[in-house]
């Protein structure tokens, strides 16, 4: 089976290399889209010197188990129905936080088509806020 996909690809090397081209223009555009991504400890100064606005994405549960302070919790699957509680943020740096992050380039995708201002993600989401021992308030 592998002795197959090296053959494939020694004898087929610039369909693969166009494929492999096109996936990361794919993931670099679809990021792009999103917001920039920013770390944890960056988010921290956001909040503390810009005033920056967290939007959890996360299911009502999830949050009550903990979420950084002052986040506004709008579950991803009912963000088309409540979208209008932020326009009040349109003008303010917003990050958005997932679980893990695969939610949040979708979410700021929409609301930069919404006319968002500055829309940014937290990478790793909320397990990469945990892993830096950030707190956490229910």
């Amino acid at each position: 089976m592998i002795d197959q996909l090296f053959e494939f690809v020694l004898n087929h090397y610039m369909l693969v290399s166009v494929f492999v081209f096109l996936l990361i223009a794919f993931f670099i555009n679809e990021n792009r889209q999103g917001g920039a991504t920013v770390s944890p400890s960056d988010l921290v100064k956001l909040i503390n010197r810009e005033d920056a606005v967290v939007l959890d994405i996360r299911d009502k549960k999830e949050f009550k188990e903990g979420h950084i302070v002052n986040a506004v919790n709008i579950p991803y699957a009912s963000m088309n129905d409540k979208i209008q509680e932020l326009d009040k943020f349109k003008e303010r740096k917003l990050v958005i936080v997932c679980k893990m992050g695969q939610h949040s380039g979708a979410a700021g995708k929409k609301l930069r088509g919404l006319g968002f201002a500055e829309v940014q993600r937290l990478s790793g989401g909320i397990s990469e806020w945990r892993a830096s021992n950030l707190p956490l308030v229910k």
